[in-house]
């Protein structure tokens, strides 16, 4: 075989490539320093590199989660202690009020401030990161709480049964104290709003106005106060006792204080569930959920073949993600009661049909249990997370309506508390709701509370009630303190978890360093060795194809 001119250049253009791309790799792995820069210097370590850096993603979103989670914790933490703060001196102001040693004057300059600092508590409580709420539970875009006139009262009888609603505003605690203008009710005696004249004063009692009266139209009563810039509504027939129209210090009559309290806004985690129903006949089925659910919705549908009767038994099905996947072959066995079933769900959860005209289920009903939910939580490992909000009515209290616990009327339920002496006026702020007391150890801790009783007893002149807000004040800051150390927890729990992560990170890291980094003493050398193989074949290329007949013709 002739070896032609043509054979040998492709030969040399074929080993000058090859030496060629062998440096330029070389060259690469010297500028990256990685062993491995394309699958095909490893495929295997490639493989293990791609799982190694999956894993560092996962972990670099843990550190941002734990990064935010910092943040809102940090801002609640904060807030929490410049509310501490406040307190304290809000029972340094009301202990000088409690005292017989100061007059009407210095409770009036205390009040000043004291009003001051309940406006600086509601501020506190509408704090905010990164323009979200943090005490709003999930209702991020808004003020958690705002500020409102609410009413205290000294009637017991009055203060437990009334439904009412206050409008409008004042910068200062409105007094208010009915009379009898029939003449004929004794001092203390109950009588009917209908038949009481009233008065009332916006100085703290120094001086009293006549000008309020009330209005009646169709079955509610309106307070009108002109001068204060407030009035009640009256939502039910209400019995007042009449006061000594001799003597405005007599309280043995109803007083009212029109003072500031707050409103939450936000939303809760309190049980029970809701439950939605779906299908034919379901109105008729009343349905309740209890127990223990997770955050997200539970639907439960009922598989019997033909319509079944609540004492016989029933085979249903329950879903944990929207009806993609059902636990199906579930039984509840007959009840003993003929207008009632209870059927068991994932986690401890029970949800119990009852009749409301049909103790009858049909196939293919389904009910939506949506367990109510006001946490914000974030992964800050792949086995824990972190809750970083917070739910407001359960640090600082309030008022508050509660916007899914609707009544058959279409009213709200109002969690209030009440207190042991000088009763706090309890009632629902709109028509149709229905009212629910806590013990006086709850009220304690309603903050808001507490510090607008204290507000309007210093406005006011009220020794006594000063002495009673006093009291319960100390518990409030106990409650907040204790709120403190929840969010310190977490903020622990926070630091434990990010050491965790830094660790993993740095394991995961020297794994990855371990299969892609190169051994860069060992790849100069290599380097040094092909480019002395490159310019080898350049050098004996160029004088081997000097080599032609050319030469010898």
């Amino acid at each position: 075989m002739r070896v032609s001119q043509q054979m040998l250049f492709d030969r040399y253009v074929y080993n000058l490539n090859t030496s060629l791309t062998s440096l330029m790799d070389l060259n690469v792995k010297a500028q990256t320093q990685k062993r491995i820069n394309k699958p095909s210097d490893d495929p295997t370590g490639m493989t293990r590199i791609l799982d190694h850096r999956d894993t560092l993603r996962s972990l670099e979103q843990y550190k941002e989660n734990i990064s935010t989670a910092k943040g809102w914790l940090g801002t609640a933490d904060e807030a929490l202690m410049q509310v501490s703060t406040i307190l304290t001196r809000a029972k340094e102001l009301g202990t000088q009020a409690a005292t017989g040693t100061v007059d009407e004057n210095n409770r009036e300059q205390i009040s000043y401030e004291l009003r001051s600092l309940f406006e600086q508590l509601v501020g506190l409580a509408n704090s905010d990161f990164e323009g979200k709420s943090i005490f709003g539970g999930q209702k991020v875009d808004q003020p958690a709480f705002e500020e409102i006139m609410w009413l205290t009262t000294n009637d017991d009888d009055f203060g437990s049964s009334v439904d009412f609603t206050v409008n409008g505003s004042a910068s200062q605690t409105v007094l208010v104290q009915f009379v009898d203008n029939t003449g004929t009710v004794g001092v203390g005696e109950q009588m009917n709003l209908s038949n009481a004249g009233v008065r009332y004063s916006i100085d703290g009692g120094e001086s009293w106005l006549d000008d309020g009266y009330m209005s009646f139209s169709g079955g509610e009563g309106t307070l009108h106060l002109p001068s204060s810039g407030t009035s009640v509504d009256f939502h039910n027939d209400t019995m007042v006792r009449n006061n000594d129209p001799d003597d405005v210090n007599n309280a043995d009559g109803t007083w009212l204080w029109i003072r500031p309290s707050a409103r939450y806004l936000g939303d809760d985690d309190d049980p029970p569930p809701l439950v939605d129903k779906l299908g034919p006949g379901v109105s008729n089925i009343d349905a309740e959920a209890s127990g223990a659910f997770l955050s997200t919705n539970v639907t439960v549908r009922i598989d019997n073949t033909s319509a079944v009767n609540m004492d016989e038994e029933i085979q249903y099905s329950y879903s944990l993600d929207g009806g993609i996947n059902w636990v199906t072959g579930n039984v509840a066995n007959a009840d003993t009661s003929p207008n009632q079933s209870t059927l068991s769900v994932a986690n401890g959860g029970i949800l119990t049909l009852m009749s409301n005209g049909s103790n009858t289920l049909e196939p293919g009903q389904q009910f939506v249990i949506r367990p109510r939910s006001a946490d914000i939580d974030l992964d800050i490992s792949s086995s824990e997370r972190v809750t970083v909000n917070n739910v407001g009515k359960d640090v600082f209290g309030g008022i508050y309506m509660d916007p899914d616990n609707v009544l058959a009327e279409g009213g709200n339920i109002v969690t209030l508390g009440s207190e042991n002496a000088g009763r706090v006026f309890h009632s629902n702020g709109a028509p149709n709701m229905a009212i629910s007391i806590q013990g006086d150890d709850e009220y304690s801790k309603n903050l808001f509370e507490v510090v607008g009783n204290l507000v309007a007893f210093t406005e006011t002149n009220n020794q006594t009630g000063v002495q009673q807000a006093l009291a319960n004040l100390s518990e409030a800051q106990k409650h907040i303190m204790n709120s403190i150390a929840d969010v310190g927890g977490r903020e622990n729990r926070i630091a434990v978890g990010e050491t965790i992560i830094d660790g993993l990170k740095l394991n995961e890291q020297t794994l990855v360093s371990s299969i892609e980094d190169a051994d860069v003493s060992e790849l100069m050398t290599e380097l040094a060795q092909q480019q002395i193989v490159y310019e080898s074949v350049l050098r004996s290329t160029s004088m081997i194809m000097q080599l032609n007949l050319g030469k010898f013709i």
